[in-house]
Parts: structure tokens; sequence; C-alpha cells
């Protein structure tokens, strides 16, 4: 800097209008010029501004007048005062060139300066320049610090005030106090050589993998924040001391901080981990810190896994519950206990009980509640009975005391996002606005239907979908309501970031490929074929379920009015009958006893029809006389088990019509039709005995090649052990009978029968009782040895269930599972095979054999009836408001789905699949930045000071990644926003932080709204990357000559 300040009189520079600290500075300072500086701060960027003149002086002696380490105020702030080296308030681009302003800063201190620092906080407040340019003595005293701002050299400088010393006296007092000073070594210490090392940091190339996890440290700072405040937390209370706490792996009690942190933050969170990684146990930990806090907590869950909660409560005082001391006391209550007004469930009077007394509600397959369906209202709009939506949100969550929220469910974001949106509805009590002071989200309604119009788009479009695709286009908002409100781990990110776990509790077992099997239906040969069944069905009329078709002309009006959808009664007729149509298949797909079972129970139902119908013609009754829809369509056992059919008859409004109004002899002529129909194929089916069956045939082979060819477990141990699943439990009472006799007398192995619900379990060995069943069928990972009351010198070997088991049990002493039908929803499937390939198991491999209906797929799904199936779960009886879907776009979407649902189906004949390889699914962990944190705790372990030192402005060079094709030359800026933005978070996850990647041709490839988007490629192309890529620094110098010309890179930070 040459430029001479103008003639100034006064003696003040304030770099205001009384002139510039700069300006005398440049103005005084000559060759063989000595300097003696006092200053809290000095900058790389005040030197640079004074490089014509600071290189010619003689030498510099500089003190700083703070220790370089606050290290006695605060040991774990972040953003320590240290030198101060870089500048703030620079601009961007200056910022640029910073690698080659501090490797000639540094050059120039290693010739000419000694540096000092005092060695205590806060006790030199003095700012002094003092020279001696060979001929006399010059200072200036006063406010300002060495940095650009300081010394009147940025854009938009301090106002300071600093005197120009002009006395000789007072100029030799200012020196001789510096020289006392600088002499006293308990006073101050030499800092010289730090200050060399810090700058190297700004101009050496570093490894790329150290610029990602630097990166990371500061965009989660809140997260480190929150992660200290919460272990400081959990430190003091008992949680830690308990049983289940001390049963947990690492993940799960990651798992269970996390969702305590987002309950007391939010007031609510949602647990979908992976199949396989203890949810329930991770659930457990949860409930217990809050009971330690006095909470009362009812688990609501499906009636089938109630047994599941019941086994772990103090009151039971079970042997074969692990956890006694920690004496829980929740209250455990099924989804079908909502529907109920009065009755007694385990002593709890549900007449009685205070709904609204619950501190914290757990909600087991909280994705059963993804409908907010009405509830039952008459004419006037009066409710006579609330739907089980409604009476969790109202009477358990909005009512009486503040309740907390915790959902688990393992199922991928549905396609309509409605779905999602009604179970947040739970954390937030139902109000739409709740999270527009947290998030800046105004409007969960709006902002998810905003999310399920992308969605919609994503869905439709034709060919392979990458669900990577989607993300880029979904909110920033959405994005951060997931992140904040959902924890959700899979396999592989356990595998990648607990692996020291794994070494102390073992790996996940190896899957083998699966066995596809197709059996005959009979082994005679006399009953149809599935394809032929299928075919034939499609052309029933079954006009048992389709009333409105048979209405006078003069009365349709009446029933077609409050059309919702475009869709009418009898649309929804029409579905209903589709539905009914895919029950007859899955039925016969299970065995031909469950199907035959299920056209006797039709046939009675037709026949009671047919009475009713002939009764109102013999005495023409009264008007009141009314065929109830509802009635007609009652999914009886069969709804049980088969949770579509039983949500259709939870939707939409339920139908009276008086007989009056239909016609009723043409009613009974397509009745008598059916009926025959039917009774062909309940004839047919009934011929099939067991003898003949060819499928029970070829399941009693598998398990004799099973039980005489055992494997051996990782112990030296024979395994016997098989688990068969169907989804229907007259299937599996028709396998029990079957398979009893003959496995005990045949194979001397003893078998087993659980089916949850009214079903009785029953069992060759020990108690019939399901707790006690599992824990014979898998007593190691039960740990049934610590069970003096239970037998221990025999176990179970063949286990027959239902999906009463397919989640949230432990049954890994077993390696293979047997399919018997396959469901038809892929995420069932693995739900199922879960209960074996579980984290620590003793096997080295599993197997999954699955029996198929035929061999031709594309027979087995059939489009037409299954479209027209899914679309009986609309509920028409919502508002048109409430459903962000059209009926076109509707029936597109679950066209879409089911061919996704078919193409995993298609994959599992030949693999295994987790949720997450779904490659055109969204799971709730494509929402959450946790993977990255998990990183950034693990690095942070043995590198945490390195990473707080670090000053910013760093970079490395890396090349392109060869499997990523977004990943093209370009630059990935992370820039902080300097002024308080609040409310930013609707746009930035990351906020104060902004990531962006733009590509060397000005393209923004990815903004501060996609933030993972862009961690995922910093990741890829930086982690491992432990030395900096030599070659390309080289290259990257020789272009921007040593960091000096940055305009390409100043460019792009413009466009960005």
């Amino acid at each position: 800097m040459s430029t001479k300040s103008p003639a100034n009189t006064s003696g003040i520079r304030d770099n205001h209008h009384r002139g510039k600290v700069a300006g005398f500075l440049v103005e005084k300072i000559s060759a063989e010029s000595n300097l003696s500086v006092v200053s809290a701060y000095f900058t790389i960027y005040a030197y640079e501004a004074l490089a014509e003149e600071l290189e010619q002086i003689s030498g510099l002696r500089f003190l700083f007048g703070e220790p370089s380490f606050i290290t006695s105020l605060d040991p774990d702030k972040t953003d320590k005062k240290s030198f101060k080296i870089e500048d703030e308030h620079l601009e961007l681009s200056n910022r640029l060139k910073q690698k080659e302003v501090a490797r000639r800063c540094a050059d120039w201190i290693s010739r000419k300066v000694d540096i000092r620092s005092v060695r205590q906080v806060n006790l030199l407040h003095a700012k002094l320049y003092h020279l001696h340019d060979g001929h006399r003595e010059h200072a200036i005293l006063g406010s300002s610090n060495f940095t650009r701002r300081g010394l009147g050299l940025s854009a938009t400088p301090n106002i300071e005030l600093n005197l120009i010393v002009d006395s000789d006296r007072d100029r030799a007092d200012l020196k001789a106090w510096f020289d006392d000073i600088w002499a006293d070594e308990d006073l101050v210490a030499d800092v010289k050589e730090e200050v060399l090392q810090y700058l190297e940091q700004l101009y050496v190339n570093h490894p790329p993998e150290f610029i990602y996890f630097k990166t990371l440290y500061h965009v989660f700072e809140r997260f480190l924040s929150d992660q200290a405040d919460d272990a400081q937390l959990f430190d003091q209370t008992a949680i830690i001391d308990t049983e289940i706490w001390k049963t947990l792996f690492d993940f799960q009690k990651d798992g269970a901080k996390g969702a305590i942190h987002k309950i007391n933050s939010h007031n609510g969170c949602i647990l979908a981990d992976s199949v396989g990684l203890g949810k329930t146990y991770t659930a457990l930990a949860v409930i217990k810190y809050f009971e330690l806090r006095n909470h009362r907590v009812l688990v609501l869950c499906p009636k089938k896994l109630r047994d599941n909660w019941t086994v772990y409560l103090a009151q039971n005082n079970s042997e074969l519950n692990p956890f006694l001391k920690d004496r829980f006391a929740y209250t455990v209550l099924s989804h079908t206990d909502l529907s109920r007004e009065t009755g007694k469930v385990d002593g709890i009077d549900l007449a009685t009980l205070n709904w609204g007394n619950f501190d914290l509600i757990i909600i087991d397959e909280s994705h059963n509640f993804r409908n907010n369906t009405k509830g039952k209202r008459d004419e006037e709009g009066n409710v006579i009975r609330k739907s089980r939506y409604e009476r969790l949100l109202q009477d358990i969550i909005q009512a009486g005391v503040k309740t907390k929220v915790m959902m688990l469910s393992a199922t991928p974001v549905n396609n309509n996002l409605k779905d999602l949106r009604n179970q947040i509805y739970f954390v937030t009590e139902g109000n739409d606005t709740e999270f527009s002071e947290k998030f800046g989200i105004h409007s969960l309604k709006d902002a998810l239907a905003a999310a399920q119009r992308t969605f919609t788009e994503w869905a439709k479009k034709s060919g392979e979908k990458d669900a990577r695709e989607l993300i880029d286009k979904l909110s920033a908002s959405f994005f951060t309501l997931l992140d904040e409100l959902t924890i959700a781990r899979s396999r592989k990110h356990i595998q990648r970031y607990y692996r020291s776990s794994l070494e102390e509790i073992g790996q996940f077992p190896k899957r083998k490929k699966p066995i596809s099997k197709v059996s005959d239906i009979d082994l005679k040969g006399r009953f149809l074929s599935y394809d032929r069944l299928n075919d034939e069905i499609s052309n029933y009329q079954l006009s048992l379920f389709n009333p409105s078709k048979y209405v006078l002309k003069e009365y349709r009006a009446i029933y077609e009015e409050g059309k919702v959808l475009n869709f009418s009664q009898a649309d929804r007729e029409h579905f209903l009958i589709s539905m009914m149509k895919v029950n007859f298949l899955k039925r016969l797909e299970s065995s031909v006893h469950s199907f035959n079972i299920t056209m006797e129970r039709t046939i009675e139902k037709i026949e009671k029809l047919e009475e009713r119908l002939r009764e109102f013609i013999k005495h023409q009754a009264s008007e009141a006389e009314v065929v109830q829809q509802d009635l007609l369509f009652e999914p009886g056992e069969e709804g049980e088990e088969d949770e579509e059919l039983e949500e259709a008859f939870q939707v939409g409004g339920k139908l009276k019509i008086p007989m009056s109004h239909l016609n009723v002899t043409d009613w009974l002529a397509d009745l008598k039709q059916d009926k025959e129909q039917l009774c062909l194929l309940a004839g047919s089916a009934n011929d099939v005995t067991p003898e003949r069956d060819a499928k029970l045939a070829d399941l009693r082979q598998l398990i004799e090649d099973k039980v005489r060819q055992p494997t051996t477990n990782t112990q030296g141990e024979k395994n016997r052990k098989a688990v068969v699943f169907t989804a229907f439990a007259d299937t599996a009472i028709y396998l029990y009978d079957n398979l009893k006799d003959w496995a005990r007398d045949s194979l001397n192995v003893h078998i087993a029968l659980v089916s949850g619900g009214a079903k009785s379990n029953q069992t060759t060995f020990g108690k019939a009782e399901f707790t006690q069943i599992l824990t014979n069928f898998s007593p190691r990972a039960k740990q049934r040895n610590k069970i003096k009351s239970m037998p221990q010198d025999d176990e179970i070997d063949i286990l027959i269930a239902t999906d009463c088991i397919s989640e949230g049990q432990n049954l890994q002493d077993c390696d293979l599972l047997v399919n018997y039908d396959i469901h038809w929803n892929p995420v069932r499937i693995i739900q199922r095979f879960g209960r074996i390939d579980r984290i620590g198991s003793l096997n080295t491999e599993i197997q999954l054999i699955n029996f198929w209906p035929t061999d031709d797929l594309n027979k087995y799904i059939d489009l037409k009836n299954r479209v027209e199936a899914r679309m009986a779960l609309v509920d028409i009886a919502a508002t048109a408001e409430d459903n962000v879907l059209q009926a076109e776009d509707l029936e597109e979407l679950i066209h879409e789905d089911l061919r996704y649902r078919d193409k995993q189906l298609l994959r599992l004949k030949n693999e295994v699949l987790d949720l997450e390889d779904f490659n055109e699914s969204v799971s709730l962990n494509e929402f959450t930045l946790d993977d990255f944190r998990m990183e950034l705790a693990s690095y942070i372990e043995s590198n945490k000071d390195v990473l707080e030192q670090a000053p910013f402005g760093l970079y490395a060079v890396v090349p392109p990644h060869a499997e990523y094709q977004t990943i093209k030359p370009g630059v990935i800026y992370c820039l902080k926003q300097q002024q308080e933005a609040k409310g930013n978070e609707t746009v930035n996850a990351l906020q104060p932080y902004f990531l962006v990647y733009i590509r060397d041709d000005g393209e923004v490839r990815y903004n501060f709204t996609a933030p993972k988007q862009i961690l995922e490629i910093f990741r890829a192309v930086c982690q491992g990357q432990e030395e900096p890529c030599a070659r390309l620094c080289e290259l990257f110098d020789e272009q921007t000559q040593n960091g000096e010309e940055m305009k390409q890179y100043s460019d792009l930070l413009e466009k960005a």
C-alpha cells in the first residue's frame, strides 16, 4: 500500500473523518524501521494490505493483548479467539486467496517478526503502534487492532478512537512501557512458533477427508451441543442403572437418547429403524426414562402384538420377563380397544378409564393410523361413535394432561403423504401450525400437500425411478420436518457406524439366495390350477356385495348424492368386489383348506340374504326392512388377518337401503348364479383332502430335509429349526393339525402353533402359552436358561405362525424361514425374515424359502382387480379438501405402487432385500442427516482438538467420482451467514451454514435447500482420502498461480 493519506491537522485517527490508522503507518514506516505493536488481533489480510511497507522494515515485535488459547474461560467453546488471523467480514472473493496470503505472511514473520502473548485473560487492553524510523520515534495509541477494519482498510471500517502521540517524552515512555512488559516472562510467552504452525494450516494442502469432517464439525454444531447436554442429563438419571439400559446395544442406546431428545424438544418422534434392529427394546428404554420421571405411559399396539409388550410388565411377575427389576408399569391396550366403549382388558375397565391422563403414549405400528377416518355420524352430522383415529387424537392426546407421543414403524413413506401428516398430527395435537416457529413450516397440511405434488409427479414417471431424483425435488421444509422428528437407521448404518459393537455382539448372518417353490394344488390334478381359477373368479359378479346395482330407477338419485373424488357408492362397491376377489385368491394361495372355508362363509352370507329377500317378497314388509351395506361386507375372520380388507371396511359411509327401493327379483336371480358358481368351487376344494394336498406334501419334505440334515451353528450345535409363516390362522391350524403327529412320531421333533388373536396356541412341548412357546423355540436368544420354572431338557424345532410374530420377536436360534404363502406386500416378507435375520445371530447363514402360487408372475399380478381393490381403501367419506389427490392421480399412483411392489416381489425370488434397497421406494431414513452426524461423532472422539483449532477458509482438491454421474468438475462451498436469520430453517436445514455445489460450467447443481445431496457428494469424493491428492494440488497451484489468481472460483461463487 503506497498511497499517502491527505494532510490532516487533527491528531485523532478514527478511520472516519479524521484519517485512518493505516495512513499513519504508511506515512511513517520506512526502510530500517523497527516497530512495536500491541493488539488483541493480527490478521493476514491486514499484513497483505500493508505488505509493501512491512516487507522493508528491519523488524517488528508483536504483543498479543489476549492469550492465544482461552482455556481457562471455556475449554469446550468451539469459537475460541485464538489468533484471529483470518479477518471476519472479508469479501468472500478475497478469502479465496487466503492460502497464498498466508504463505507470504508466514515467510515475512519467520524473517522479521517476533511474537509474544500475555498469559492472562482480560489483563491487557491497550492498542499501541510504536515505530523508530532510524532517526526518530513515532507512536499512535487508542482502540485499533491490527485488522483491516481496525486499521481502516476495509470497505466498512470500524470507527475507532486513536491519538497520535506527539511528545518525545511520551513516545519514549511508551517504548519503555512496551519493553518492560515484553521482557517480563511471568507476564508474556513467546508464541511465534504457534502462530507459524497455525498459518501453515492455511497454506499447506489438506487431506480431503479432513476438510469433509471440518465442514461437518461446523454444520452440526447444534447437534454436538445437544449431544453434550443429553449426555450430562443421562449421567444425572437412574436410567443408566436399569436392566433395560444395560441390555441395549450401543446403537439402541443412541436411538433411545435421540428419541428422548426429540420428544422433549418437539413433543414426539417417529422411530423407524429397519427390521431386526430391536425397536421394542429401544422404546422400552424411552418408557423407563419417562417412568423414572413419574410419567404415566400408555402403549397402543396391534392386538396380535399385545403379548410382546405385556410380558415386560412388573404386575405379571413372570420369569419370562428379563426386566423384572425395572418394574415397568405402563398400560397396554390394543388398537381395536379404541373402538370399544365398554369391556375389560387385563383388569382395565374401558368404561371408566381416564383416557386423557397419560403423559406419554407409544404407538406401535403407527402406520395403522395413517387414515384420519371419520367416525359414525347421524343424519344431522352428530357423532354416534368416534373412529379409532378420532378417539386417539381427541380423547387421549388432546384431552387431559399434555401427552407426548412416540411412534414405531418400519414402513416406508407411502404414496399418499397425507398418511404421514395424519401421524405427525399426533405429535402436534392436531395443530397444523405447530411448527411455524420452530421450523418455519406455517402449515403442515400445505407443506405435505406440496411434497405430495412432487411425489405424484415422480411416481407417475414411466420406466426406472430413482428415489434420489425425488429427494432432489422435495422442499427443504419437508426434509427439515422429517429430520427433526424421525430416527431411521438402516442395517447398513449399523454395520458402518457401530463396527466395534458388532465385533462385540456378533455380525448379521449371511443371507443365502432364497429358494422358490411352486406347488400344485391337488396331487390328483382334479382341482383348477391357480391361473385358471384367477381367470374364473375375475368374471364373477359377486352381487352379494353390490346392492346399489339393484336400486330402482326412481330412487337412484338418493344414492348418487355426495360424490367425493368422483367416486359414487356404486364405484365403492365395485372396488370392494375387486377386493373380495383378491381376497379369494389370497386364501387359495395360502391353502386349499383356507380357500374352502372362505367359499363356505360367502355361500352362507348369500343364503342369509336370499332368505331375507324372499321374506320381504312374501310379506311385503314395511320400508323399515333395510339392506345394511356394512353387514353385507362384514369381513369376518378374514378381515382380522387381511389388513387391507379390514381397512376397506373402516373407510367410507355405511349405507342403508330400504328393500322397497330395490329390484329384489333381479337381485335374487344374480345371487342364485353367484351361489352356484361358488358351490362348485367349494365342492372341488372340499375334495382336496390333506392326503391329496400337494403343497402340504412339499412342505413336509422341506421339514424332513431340514431335520435329517441339520446345519451347525457357531457353538457347534445342530440346528433343526424351521419357522413356517402363513397369512391366515385357518391355514396355520390346518398345517399344525396335519404335521403334529408326523413330526413327533417320524422325526422325533417338537412342533408348535402361534396364531395370535382369539385362536388358541398349541404345542407338543411345554405350556401352550404364546411367550413360553417362543422361548422354547428360541431358548438361546430368549435366555431360557435364566428361567428356572421352564423346562431345560428339550426345545421346539418346528414353529407354525401367522403374522402375529412377524414383528417384534427375536427368534434367531432358527436359521430357516418358510413363507407358506407370499404376502402381497414385500415389506411384510422382509419383516417376517427379520425374526431370524438379526444382529448377533449364532448362525453364520440363514435361508429363506418362498412358496409361489404360479410360475407365471404376470398371471399372479392381475393389475385390473388389484388396482380396483386398492381403490377401496380410499375414504370416499372424506372431504374433497382433505384429499390432496384427485381420483385419476390416485388410480395412476396405485397402479405404479403395485407395479413397484410386484417388481420387489420378483426380486425376492432371487435375493433378500432390506427396505432401503428398494431404489424406487422412499424410506424415512432418506430424510435424516443421522449418517453424517454419526460419522462426525465417531471421528471427533480422537480429532476434536484439531477440528476445533483449524481455521476457516481451508480447501482440498479431489477428482470426480466415477460411480456418481451427478459429480462433475466444480466446487462445493460451505458458507456461514453472519447476520441473524431466524426462521430460515424452512429452506435451509443447516442454518446458519449454507452448502452449495456449483459445476465449472456455472450450473448450480445443488444449493442450500439440498444439504443431504451435497453432503453425500462431499462424502463420496472425500471419505478415505487421508492424504492430499498431490498431483491435483500441483495442477491447481499451476492454474491459480499458487492461489494468487482465483478469479474462476470468485466468479463461480458469485453465481452460487
